[in-house]
């Protein structure tokens, strides 16, 4: 044997895509995860048996099993996790590229742990669950299973976690979405104290808003060695994911849902399979915005194919700023022809065409107002049709209004139940996707919406947050949840495999659900219900750290009584992004009007660049606030730079373009065409000076390569 396989017994060292991995199998088949990198290093050779036996492949933990640690609320130290034996090891080749599982056993309880590595070509990004399989003959409660785990995020480098270190947490909230904050250990509590510690940093959410406080993503940065990694718990559940400290290394947890976080208990009789929520991890050389560049790339491999994300169509919808909930077929006729007169593709007619009045608590039939329609909503969808466009409607298919007349027809059985009562949150219950028929119901709605009345893009929302779970026909009211979340997927699936040109856009009150469970579905994500254009501009420059550009949808809401810099503003939120078109466009002044319009002719001749291009940040990403924003799209030769200036008493930016730096290039203003605004580029220091006179405006740069 050589001398490192005597060292650490058997050693599995792959280099696939960029990464690095290496797995120690003792002799006693312990799988050890020992190196997980953007870097090689053979570290771990110079470790004791002791600290190898820590570098844990998976956490799971059972019902009346001993957790053999001093881990305060730590997922650490799992009897079933270590009595895991290697039973056998797959290395395979599937259409993403390379996949590695390792198959385990407790032979205690008979309880079978695979653990997936899924890699995907050219990409430094590795998708990861577990698998769980009860061969034993009793059953067994699951507490915990870790869809990835690995111990030693801090340790390439010389200076201590505490100088190099630092944690990117994207920040999210209604109106207020994509506010990444970048933190020491220290700032947020973890020092190191011993070799181990009882602190954790731990990011949860629990219930059916997934993205309500923060998004299931992070990224976590060396700046000694210039690597880092970036994850993304891809769930529209309740998740859970944690950094804390073991034999003086830190490690890294990411799981859907646990007992402890979020009340999900999972009793695995034999015979029966669970399986894990998926997350993916990237090790990356670089910082935030390599990390992000090479997850968008992800994102875009494991995306259900469409369309829509090739050819990006200007979207018009009524509600922001404009109807807000208040359609009429009086009302709609005059915005159609501006919508179409400003070269809109799709136009939506967003929530209260169901109702004759008030119609919040009272949503679930989806039956047309005849008051609000007195000749049909087919007379409107007719006349959208005849402008040109594809109509589209709102719905919001996984919930019920508590005054909805069929709420009190259907059985308790067609909604979450806790403690034998409905659950109801903002006047309204949740639908329980488990029933099939709930699924058979939201299918009629979706055939009579696309059949009969031939509505093309559908807006569909969620507005409310159900809380943990059901309790009915579930062993916890988290597994309630969990299994809701996968029946309304694989309901969602069959949709689209019937209807694979219907768009429907991904909202929950804008981004209270902006996760890849969802996105890796839908072709378009509501990016913020923010009505302020300015603080929207905020959360737009940010938005595709979170959703690819072609997904993300942007409002821009000329207000009634604005002028030409505030529609300018409104229309350069969106114009590298998805154009969520509103405001009463019927209403405005021609000028302002021809300013939309001009938006809108641009965006069609540079769409194709959006939907394969690389976002990025030249001056860092914003925050609501910020008196200067920059945020860019490069594809081959062409860089489209957006500029806001807020409320800043500077009049100059210089934007840094380093990977432009001493090249030959073309700069025009792009948007508007005639705009206030001087601009210079910089060749030997690649950067490009803008000076916008005034404030609370935004410009948009065609930045060309010559001899590219």
């Amino acid at each position: 044997m050589s001398e490192v396989i005597e060292k650490v017994g058997k050693l599995i060292e792959i280099e696939e895509n960029g990464i690095f991995l290496a797995f120690e199998v003792t002799e006693d088949k312990d799988v050890r995860f020992l190196h997980f990198s953007s870097i090689p290093s053979k570290e771990y050779l110079n470790w004791d048996d002791r600290k190898r036996s820590k570098y844990r492949l998976v956490e799971i933990h059972f019902s009346g099993e001993n957790q053999n640690d001093h881990h305060g609320s730590k997922h650490t130290g799992t009897n079933p996790g270590r009595r895991l034996k290697l039973q056998n090891f797959k290395d395979t080749v599937n259409l993403n590229g390379r996949r590695i599982v390792f198959e385990m056993i407790d032979e205690v309880t008979n309880v079978e742990v695979n653990s997936f590595l899924q890699f995907f070509n050219g990409i430094q990004i590795v998708r990861t669950w577990t698998e769980v399989v009860n061969k034993g003959n009793e059953p067994v409660g699951m507490e915990y299973v870790s869809s990835f785990a690995y111990t030693g995020i801090d340790k390439e480098g010389l200076t201590s976690r505490e100088e190099k270190m630092r944690l990117h947490i994207p920040h999210n909230t209604w109106y207020g979405e994509a506010q990444w904050q970048r933190y020491s250990l220290t700032e947020l509590g973890l020092y190191t104290v011993n070799e181990f510690s009882m602190k954790r940093l731990s990011y949860s959410s629990t219930g059916t808003w997934s993205t309500s406080q923060y998004v299931p993503m992070a990224f976590l940065e060396n700046t000694e060695t210039g690597t880092g990694f970036i994850w993304q718990i891809e769930h529209h559940g309740s998740w859970h994911w944690e950094i804390s400290d073991i034999v003086d290394s830190l490690y890294l947890q990411l799981s859907g849902p646990t007992e402890n976080e979020n009340q999900w208990w999972k009793e695995l009789i034999p015979g029966e399979t669970f399986v894990s929520v998926p997350v993916a991890i990237g090790a990356i050389c670089g910082g935030t915005e390599n990390a992000i560049s090479e997850i968008t790339t992800y994102r875009r491999r494991i995306r259900r194919p469409n369309n829509d994300n090739k050819h990006l169509p200007v979207i018009f919808n009524d509600y922001m700023n404009c109807l807000f909930g208040d359609p009429t077929t009086e009302k709609l006729l005059p915005l159609i022809d501006a919508a179409s007169e400003a070269g809109c593709e799709y136009f939506c007619i967003d929530c209260g065409w169901y109702s004759d009045g008030y119609w919040w608590d009272g949503v679930g039939e989806w039956l047309p107002s005849k008051e609000r329609f007195p000749n049909g909503i087919t007379e409107v969808l007719n006349y959208i049709r005849s402008m040109g466009m594809v109509p589209g409607l709102w719905l919001e298919l996984e919930v019920m209004g508590i005054n909805c007349p069929l709420a009190s027809k259907v059985p308790d059985e067609w909604f979450f139940l806790r403690h034998g009562k409905r659950v109801i949150d903002h006047s309204r219950y949740q639908l329980d996707y488990r029933n099939p028929e709930v699924r058979d119901f939201a299918t009629g709605i979706i055939n009579r919406l696309v059949a009969e009345y031939g509505v093309g893009y559908i807006k569909m929302d969620y507005n409310i947050n159900a809380g943990v779970g059901t309790d009915y026909h579930a062993d916890s009211m988290g597994d309630g949840l969990l299994e809701h979340n996968r029946a309304y997927l694989g309901w969602l699936d069959q949709i689209f495999a019937k209807y694979p040109d219907l768009v429907i856009e991904n909202c929950s009150s804008g981004g209270m659900r902006m996760d890849y469970s969802l996105l890796s579905r839908h072709s378009l994500q509501s990016s913020s219900d923010q009505t302020d254009y300015l603080k929207n501009g905020a959360i737009a420059a940010a938005a595709a750290s979170l959703v690819t550009p072609e997904q993300c949808a942007v409002w821009s809401y000329p207000l009634k009584e604005g002028d030409e810099e505030e529609v300018i503003f409104n229309m350069v939120n969106s114009l590298l992004l998805r154009i969520h078109q509103s405001g009463h466009l019927a209403e405005i002044s021609p000028e302002r009007f021809l300013l939309v319009k001009e938006a809108i002719e641009y965006y069609k001749t540079i769409r194709q660049y959006i939907a394969t291009s690389t976002p990025y940040w030249p001056t860092g990403l914003p925050n609501l606030g910020d008196s200067w924003m920059s945020f860019a799209l490069r594809k081959g030769n062409k860089n489209f730079i957006a500029v806001w200036r807020q409320d800043s008493s500077e009049e100059k930016i210089f934007i840094p373009l380093n990977h432009l730096n001493n090249k030959d290039v073309e700069v025009t203003l792009a948007y508007p065409s005639k705009g206030e605004v001087d601009y210079k580029w910089n060749k030997h220091s690649g950067s490009l000076t803008v000076k916008i006179p005034k404030r609370n405006a935004a410009r948009l740069f065609e930045v060309t390569v010559n001899n590219q």
